[in-house]
């Protein structure tokens, strides 16, 4: 059974753990995908100023207040690493990998940055205020828990995205309190256009992200996903949220006869090699068109599935594109 995932489980996959998330075969009472998805409204390109404020409310609603623009960031999660890089500010400390990416600050630069201990689920709050972060950045659904420990001794910022217009907001809001609001601009107005000029030439073709390891994988959606919700302004990509307990069979995703598979692959423990020759066991994954057609795609997961962030859905866009051709 592929069950699409919560928030929260996406999240955690994302990061660290194994879960009992998603089963790659069986079948499903679920109502199947519809490629009956109406047409997505276009991207708008123009960009309205940021204003400089050491107090806002951010894109989801968070209410944040800064005695002064901060100096010294940590981030818990890598939208935030996404979202400095876009300001051309370094992170005081983080717990993610996509700084080592060569479309961030490349492997010797981000071995720089401190590694906060104890992993995405339960960073260490004494490791945090160690580096006596003027500001913290987490995921809500997974470090909200830690404000209570940081209160009194630094701003927790708990952010949720779910969008692409979500990570456009947050990159507003952290030019704003930084006061980068120049070259926050001009990083949306890049992935604006990016996203504008990608979505006047759509393809035809059935696209589908799908991330995981070993046998628990699973169907990433635009409801949740930031990378997935690109998707169905370049591509057919018929795939819907079903909720916490809903999800699609192996055999809904042959019904769609996708041909393009773009796979995430995670690592959980010892666990090693690709998602996509793991599946490859299972008979029913040879008969998806994109299979047979030698269209799978291995992606890069810290981008594709913990950036979040607008150089991040840059690079997704880049090879989506180019894939999809």
């Amino acid at each position: 059974m592929l069950r699409s995932p919560s928030r929260f489980v996406r999240s955690w996959i994302t990061a660290a753990a194994v879960g009992s998330v998603l089963v790659g075969c069986g079948s499903s009472s679920e109502e199947p995908a519809s490629d009956e998805a109406g047409p997505a409204a276009r991207t708008e390109v123009t960009v309205e100023p940021i204003k400089a404020s050491t107090e806002l409310t951010d894109t989801n609603g968070v209410e944040v207040s800064l005695k002064k623009e901060p100096e010294r960031i940590v981030c818990l999660f890598a939208l935030c690493d996404d979202i400095l890089t876009e300001l051309g500010i370094v992170p005081t400390a983080t717990n993610s990998a996509l700084l080592a990416h060569p479309d961030f600050l490349g492997e010797e630069k981000s071995e720089e940055v401190d590694v906060i201990p104890g992993g995405f689920i339960a960073p260490e709050v004494e490791a945090i205020l160690s580096h006596k972060p003027d500001l913290v950045i987490g995921l809500g659904d997974t470090h909200g828990k830690l404000a209570p420990a940081l209160k009194g001794a630094t701003t927790f910022w708990a952010m949720q995205p779910e969008t692409w217009q979500d990570s456009v907001g947050y990159l507003r809001d952290v030019a704003a309190l930084t006061g980068r609001t120049a070259e926050g601009e001009k990083a949306e107005r890049t992935f604006r256009t990016k996203l504008a000029e990608a979505e006047k030439a759509p393809s035809e073709k059935t696209a589908l992200v799908i991330y995981g390891s070993d046998e628990n994988f699973g169907v990433a959606t635009p409801e949740g996903d930031v990378a997935a919700s690109l998707f169905p302004k370049i591509a057919d990509y018929p795939w819907k949220s079903r909720g916490v307990e809903g999800g699609y069979s192996l055999e809904e995703i042959l019904a769609q006869d996708v041909d393009v598979l773009f796979v995430e692959t995670m690592s959980f423990g010892d666990a090693d090699g690709k998602l996509s020759e793991k599946l490859a066991e299972n008979p029913l994954w040879g008969k998806i068109p994109a299979v047979r057609n030698g269209d799978v795609h291995e992606v890069n997961s810290e981008v594709w599935a913990k950036g979040r962030g607008t150089r991040s859905l840059g690079i997704v866009l880049d090879e989506a594109t180019a894939a999809l051709r």
